[in-house]
């Protein structure tokens, strides 16, 4: 079905042309959209006329025309006036009706095509013969972006991606779920992770534009091959459940930079409760106070120099020192040590991780 604002900017469109002051009514004579000014009601006209053998027919000083749909009547198409003019303009705006009936037709096929793809919901063979079928090329360069608002997903962001991306019919907009937007972008042979970044950030900034408060993007690898798609939004997904958790500050997440985060995202539950207490013998970083956790996350940041930790955090050198020794007496892991350190930075991340989930339980 064709949205009233595209019908609307339609008509709109052929009066400012035409001059005639048109309508379109669904087959029980509802008004859909209008460019009349009266609230003159046509139902019983338009009844009349549905039950009528003829395509097109006045009454009562109006044209009335049907729009048909593979066959099916879709609308009813009135435009004001019964001069042969008037006839013309009501022909001109049914064949460009149904021509937008037959894009969207062909949109609404290929939107549950990307779906099924991105959902592996098709056989390889499937794929093939529907891409064909489709007029989608099967051997390009591509990769899936996922975007999430703060508002649950409505019409509008899909239509504002729609709107930066223009024209472009390689590109597919479409939502498996009610909180993400996704992106199936075709690439250039010669874009690689610069162009992937600003094209992310021309999302986010558009949509923060729009009255976001927070606008979350991330994306999956690049693809060469349609069947490929799926892998790259299952990327895509990864990077925004995982970015939650260990990069809340980031607003931009590349399934690339995830690191060790995705391992840890993958660990059951009971394991990383028996790794916690095999480390903290009972206890947990959550624990500690403030003042060791800004200086365990600052000594990371320095790539474990004292020296450069101590000056941004203000503080003897030997002050970092006795507190670096505090920790080694309560865990038994000296951070100056490169091993230690990977396993308390781990350690870490996660507890980030198992409280992240538990949140979600709630």
């Amino acid at each position: 079905m064709i949205s009233n604002q595209i019908l609307q900017n339609t008509i709109e469109g052929l009066k400012a042309i035409t001059k005639a002051d048109i309508c379109i009514l669904d087959v029980d004579g509802k008004v859909i959209t209008s460019t009349m000014s009266a609230s003159e009601s046509h139902e019983a006209q338009v009844v009349s006329f549905v039950k009528s053998p003829a395509d097109s027919q006045e009454i009562q000083g109006n044209q009335f025309f049907k729009v048909f749909d593979d066959h099916q009547l879709e609308y009813v198409l009135l435009v004001s006036g019964n001069s042969e003019d008037t006839h013309m303009i009501g022909k001109i705006a049914v064949f460009q009706i149904q021509n937008l009936l037959v894009a969207y037709k062909e949109r609404f096929d290929k939107d549950n095509f990307i779906k099924s793809l991105l959902l592996d919901n098709l056989l390889l063979v499937d794929i093939y013969n529907r891409a064909k079928k489709l007029r989608i090329e099967t051997e390009v360069r591509r990769v899936v972006f996922t975007i999430e608002t703060t508002r649950e997903r409505e019409s509008s962001t899909l239509d504002n991606i729609r709107r930066l991306l223009g024209n472009n019919t390689k590109d597919f907009i479409t939502a498996v779920d009610e909180k993400s937007t996704i992106v199936v972008k075709e690439l250039d042979g010669k874009d690689g992770p610069d162009e992937l970044n600003k094209i992310a950030t021309h999302f986010h900034d558009m949509l923060l534009e729009d009255g976001d408060s927070r606008v979350l993007v991330s994306y999956g690898t690049i693809v060469d091959d349609i069947r490929e798609v799926s892998k790259s939004y299952k990327e895509a997904k990864l990077a925004l459940d995982v970015g939650k958790i260990f990069f809340d500050e980031k607003e931009i997440i590349a399934y690339s930079t995830l690191g060790i985060g995705r391992l840890i995202y993958q660990l059951p539950i009971p394991l990383c409760k028996m790794f916690i207490r095999e480390i903290f013998e009972g206890k947990s970083p959550d624990d500690f106070d403030e003042e060791i956790l800004t200086t365990i996350n600052k000594f990371f940041e320095n790539n474990l120099n004292v020296s450069e930790t101590s000056r941004q955090l203000y503080i003897h050198r030997n002050t970092l020192v006795y507190r670096l020794d505090k920790l080694q007496k309560s865990t038994g892991l000296d951070l100056r040590v490169f091993e230690d350190a990977i396993t308390f930075k781990i350690a870490l991340m996660v507890v980030k991780y198992m409280n992240y989930m538990e949140s979600l339980e709630y």
